[in-house]
């Protein structure tokens, strides 16, 4: 070991504890709140049994610098800490193993709090909550009554995926490749009538209010792609037969090109399509049936991202374009979603590639009738840009667009079928409304109950929150898709207290998102059990100033957090119209680079290079103390002749590459685990791991310490004490302490914590060579290596003689007379 950081890093953290060191005071409890403040928060971690990876501190430690060092910028600050901890992984567990969900999650929690403690992260603990707890989610359940006094929250019968063999509803990350991950039968979707959230009635203000937040601007777009916002029009296309005899249906499309409606040789529907039983032919029937029977087995992603060929079958009904008055087929296809726009298309092959795609395989008219503005288009493709119109003129109809830009055009073709009650303008969004109901036991129970003489939902009232979950021995699912709930019945039989009737309660509970989409305001007053939290606190401490956690919570937690913050702020419980500010995505953390050679069938080694198929070869995956770099490329100690792929992995279990931090911690310390995941890159950007590169950074604080403390002992022990001396720094010294002072301040507050590390080893490599260290400049340097390594830190100023922790002293600010260079060299 460089230091011992065995002895240091359990004291302090014992010091923070007992000292409750970075408990931040109240509103009227102490909170002086004339100084500005600032809340960091992290992404609420779910608790699972596998506990911290390495890659899980790279956010916390970013956070904790940041925390440590506003509060020595003289900040309020905000760094809580807690758990979203219902959900799927819990409940398969107890279904495992026969163990409560509770007693798993309690457990878990234990686990991820001792591992986070060890890491020396300064979160006030007592503002810890948790989603399952009944004092938390009791508002988790008022708010949803919130949502249905607004008309926000109802009821509609949506597909879910069922699985007939297992007898559950399965959700979406449990069913792969159409069949369920546990026991791999076969999965269908099915309709059951669920809880919807209207989130589509806050998307104009979910897509506006992007442009206010400091985020990222790629996560910004995937949010304005998932809502999708477009403008186009609805039209009506009579149903008829192939004679064109009406048959009294009226098919409504969506379509944002509606000066494309000359083009449209067929119209295709959703195989869920309410009317398609009325407009299949008896002759097609068969076909039909069998076809959506098909497309019931396959999610919504399958059937338009991942689909390579279209597929559909001709219903044996016709419709009659307004447009051009000529009789075309309606088909049925699963590249349409019955959730988007109305659940039929007008198809206009000419123009859209999947149209073309489909029509091409089923030989179906395609006539072109956008010309690109310098006439250029590959005639085998479709063209999808705007143009000039062509062969876009009726006499039956009176409608005549030839000529007109497309723009026009299409202004032209609404109005026309506005006038002739053949459609209107219409704007759309790819955004769903939020299926909010799952069919499994450990989650929030819905505030309601349901008469059973007239079955009409009543609303609990608010002083009869919290619902709380009956405890439940058997959490398997029931065979019917009936809730696990069903079966606690003395739970579910109840009485409305209004009426006195008899009720029973509903089953399905919410899904794992519903806790964590408001966590951010109950950290502001954790412990108010009269309101979900206080005016006043929340007025301080909003919104969210920077809010650290992976692109992969990019479009769903945050818009589902953006729009309950929404209906909050309409109905007076916060005072700002988004939640977060800033908004920082930690990259990933690769696991080793790993070296991987080929064998040929006799066993001869072959260059990853070689023209010879690597795919007949067998892989070998080679240990890095045989292998040496080339120029740019890896190569065979032995036989520099073999190049080999080297490749670095997302941490996973199943592939055996995943760092326990408390390995590392028992290795190297915790300061050693913090300083290398900030040094090995920015904080943004993917990394791959290298022990090699810990000990690096541990050498580093090894040396930073003998610098203070001195050689060790030949008992290698240290002395009581520090080497430095109350002498007054030099000029020189000064120069490289304010300008190790401005490179660090400025770089935490960018972020860029890689860079200020490496200002701080320019400074011990250059307070090395110096006759003396005096105290004056050493105490500074202390401070300024403190958010990075507390432990280590508040460890050297206990020596330089500061009787009080260093967690609220002032950050050094540098002087600009010593950041001048007095000489250059040319």
């Amino acid at each position: 070991r460089a230091y011992p950081y065995d002895e240091i890093e359990p004291r302090w953290q014992a010091h923070w504890e007992e000292r409750r060191t970075f408990r931040t005071p109240d509103i009227g409890d102490g909170l002086d709140t004339s100084r500005p403040k600032c809340y960091i928060l992290d992404m609420f971690p779910y608790p699972s049994g596998a506990g911290l990876h390495v890659g899980h501190p790279l956010g916390y430690t970013a956070t904790d610098i940041l925390s440590r060092f506003k509060r020595m910028k003289g900040f309020n600050v905000l760094h809580p800490m807690g758990w979203d901890a219902f959900g799927l992984p819990a409940e398969q567990y107890a279904i495992q193993t026969g163990t409560h969900p509770k007693t798993t999650t309690a457990r878990n929690i234990d686990r991820f709090r001792i591992q986070l403690k060890s890491l020396g992260f300064s979160y006030d603990w007592d503002r810890e909550i948790s989603t399952t707890e009944p004092a938390y989610y009791k508002w988790t359940q008022w708010i949803f009554l919130q949502l249905l006094k607004r008309g926000l929250a109802y009821q509609a019968e949506v597909p879910v995926n069922w699985c007939p063999a297992l007898g559950t509803v399965l959700a979406n990350e449990e069913v792969i490749d159409g069949v369920s991950e546990r026991g791999g039968y076969p999965v269908i979707r099915k309709p059951m009538r669920q809880w919807m959230l209207r989130i589509t009635s806050y998307a104009d203000r979910l897509l506006e209010d992007l442009d206010d937040l400091d985020w990222p601007e790629s996560i910004k777009e995937m949010q304005r792609n998932w809502i999708g916002r477009s403008e186009g029009a609805e039209l009506e296309f009579c149903a008829v037969d192939q004679e064109g005899h009406d048959l009294g249906a009226k098919l409504t499309v969506y379509t944002t090109r509606p000066d494309t409606i000359f083009g449209a040789t067929y119209l295709v529907v959703a195989p869920e399509h309410v009317l398609l039983p009325s407009l299949t032919s008896e002759e097609q029937r068969a076909h039909v049936e069998e076809y959506t029977e098909v497309a019931a087995r396959k999610s919504e992603l399958e059937r338009t991202e991942l689909q390579k060929e279209k597929t559909g079958v001709f219903s044996g009904s016709y419709a009659k374009n307004p447009a051009t008055g000529e009789i075309i087929p309606i088909w049925v296809a699963d590249y349409v979603l019955a959730s988007y726009g109305t659940g039929a298309i007008m198809a206009v092959p000419a123009h859209d590639s999947r149209d073309h795609e489909f029509a091409l395989k089923y030989e179906l008219p395609i006539i072109k009738v956008v010309s690109p503005p310098n006439g250029n288009c590959d005639p085998e493709e479709a063209y999808a840009d705007d143009g000039i119109m062509i062969n876009s003129s009726s006499s039956s109809s009176g409608l005549n667009i030839n000529g007109m830009l497309s723009q026009d055009a299409a202004l032209e073709v609404t109005s026309w079928v506005e006038s002739n009650g053949f459609g209107k303008k219409k704007v759309n969004y790819k955004l769903r409304d939020w299926l909010f109901a799952r069919q499994r036991y450990w989650g929030e129970p819905f505030p309601v109950i349901y008469l059973d003489d007239t079955n009409e939902m009543v609303p609990l009232t608010e002083n009869q929150l919290p619902l709380t979950l009956p405890e439940l021995d058997d959490f398997t699912p029931t065979g019917t898709g009936e809730p696990p709930l069903t079966k606690a019945a003395d739970w579910v039989r109840t009485t409305d207290v209004l009426t006195g009737k008899p009720a029973r309660r509903e089953t399905s509970t919410m899904p794992q998102w519903a806790g964590s989409c408001w966590y951010y305001l109950r950290f502001m007053d954790p412990k108010n059990s009269s309101t979900l939290v206080d005016k006043a606190k929340e007025s301080y401490w909003g919104p969210v100033d920077i809010y650290v956690g992976g692109a992969e919570h990019s479009v769903l937690h945050l818009l589902y957090a953006r729009f309950w913050h929404k209906v909050l702020y309409d109905i007076g419980v916060v005072s700002t119209k988004e939640p977060f500010k800033c908004l920082i995505n930690q990259g990933l953390i690769l696991g080793e680079v790993e070296y991987t050679a080929y064998r040929d069938n006799e066993g001869k080694w072959v260059s990853a290079d070689s023209d010879s198929s690597l795919s007949d070869c067998i892989q070998e995956k080679v240990p890095a103390d045989k292998i040496t770099k080339v120029g740019d490329n890896y190569v065979l100690k032995d036989d520099p002749n073999i190049r080999l792929n080297a490749r670095a992995y997302k941490m996973s279990k199943s592939r055996g590459n995943v760092i326990n931090p408390d390995d590392v911690v028992s290795e190297y310390g915790a300061d050693s685990l913090r300083l290398y995941e900030m040094f090995m890159g920015p904080l943004r950007d993917s990394k791959t791991w290298s022990t090699g590169g810990i000990e690096g950074v541990h050498r580093f604080l090894g040396r930073t310490w003998r610098l203070v403390v001195g050689a060790p002992l030949p008992d290698g022990s240290y002395k009581d004490g520090t080497m430095v001396t109350d002498v007054e720094p030099t000029f020189e010294q000064l120069r490289v302490l304010h300008k190790c002072m401005a490179r660090v301040s400025e770089e935490i507050q960018e972020t860029r914590f890689n860079t200020a590390i490496s200002a701080m080893m320019e400074f011990v490599n250059a307070a090395y060579k110096w006759d003396t260290q005096p105290k004056s400049v050493i105490d500074s340097f202390v401070l300024l290596l403190s958010p990075f390594a507390p432990h280590l830190a508040e460890e050297l100023w206990f020596r330089l003689g500061h009787a009080q922790s260093l967690a609220h002293e002032q950050f050094p600010e540098a002087k600009n007379e010593y950041l001048k260079e007095s000489e250059i060299v040319l």
